[in-house]
């Protein structure tokens, strides 16, 4: 392949990603009939129409989707290597913005983002702790920290702590009042908070798991809230059982404030992972707090 062609296939990605040749000029820095006579010059060389012309719209035909799902990759990862190399020269700097719900933020971004800032002068880091499911790509956040099993599969996922396993939890004072469930079924005889979920804003059904088998429990009770830390708290003074990860509840078990029950129906899932768009376009900065919330076993 001649150098030239190069850009004729940039050309095309342009046009047939902007679908029209008006933008695609823009995006390139080129007038609409240079780029005009490049596609028409594709076409007859390939021997192939690329692209539907008409005087409102320009679509790619099926071939040209077929060339278009065969470049994009391959310029992605061009331009990822290209970056890795320039990174390699630049200087860590520059601002990371970054949504999280607040028990990771605390508990594994902050004593990583103080390491790195210390480390780092130059590089600044912004959390916005907030319980709802973010559209990191609509709200310009360089990245995402949620439970793995949440990420899309269309984010780079990189998994930053271990796994969880959910825990129903009531304090003594409770189970020597109510007894203790022995299955999820016995939840019905008991007094169960809920959680009310900040995206959607219904109830979180609580999940369990036994010899492969799921379960979704509804609870029933008097207190619903759509803060875990007031849950937890309201579990220490005896208002009622909670289901929440264990990361939730710090040495409270430890301490005998809270006890576990169901143990067994609560198998472990995979823990907070930081998520993003795509590979392209890595700062240093950021590439620098990956590796520092990278989570090794």
């Amino acid at each position: 392949m001649r150098r030239d062609e190069i850009g004729d296939l940039l050309a095309f990605m342009a046009v047939a990603e902007e679908r029209s040749f008006t933008r695609a000029a823009a995006r390139m820095g080129t007038s609409q009939s240079s780029l005009s006579h490049t596609i028409r010059r594709m076409e007859e060389r390939m021997g192939v129409r690329l692209l539907t012309r008409t005087t409102r719209n320009v679509a790619p035909t099926d071939a040209g989707e077929q060339l278009l799902e065969t470049l994009r990759p391959a310029f992605d990862d061009i331009e990822t290597r290209v970056d890795a190399i320039s990174a390699l020269g630049a200087k860590p700097a520059g601002t990371i913005r970054l949504t999280s719900s607040r028990q990771p933020a605390i508990g594994i971004v902050m004593p990583a983002a103080s390491r790195l800032m210390a480390e780092y002068p130059d590089i600044n880091i912004e959390i916005s702790v907030d319980q709802r499911f973010t559209d990191i790509v609509t709200e310009r956040y360089d990245a995402g920290i949620r439970l793995g099993e949440r990420v899309e599969k269309d984010m780079v996922a990189v998994r930053i702590g271990p796994e969880l396993r959910m825990v129903v939890a009531g304090s003594p004072a409770y189970f020597e009042k109510k007894g203790r469930p022995l299955s999820p079924h016995d939840l019905t005889q008991h007094v169960c908070m809920n959680l009310r979920l900040p995206t959607l804003g219904g109830l979180y059904a609580w999940e369990f798991e036994k010899d492969d088998r799921p379960l979704n429990v509804r609870v029933q009770g008097q207190f619903t809230c759509n803060d875990v830390p007031m849950l937890v708290e309201a579990a220490v003074n005896g208002l009622g059982l909670v289901c929440l990860p264990d990361d939730q509840f710090g040495k409270l078990f430890d301490d005998g404030k809270l006890e576990r029950v169901l143990e067994d129906w609560c198998p472990p899932f995979p823990g907070y992972h930081l998520y993003y768009p795509s590979r392209r376009q890595v700062s240093p900065a950021f590439r620098l707090l990956i590796e520092a919330l990278r989570y090794r076993d």
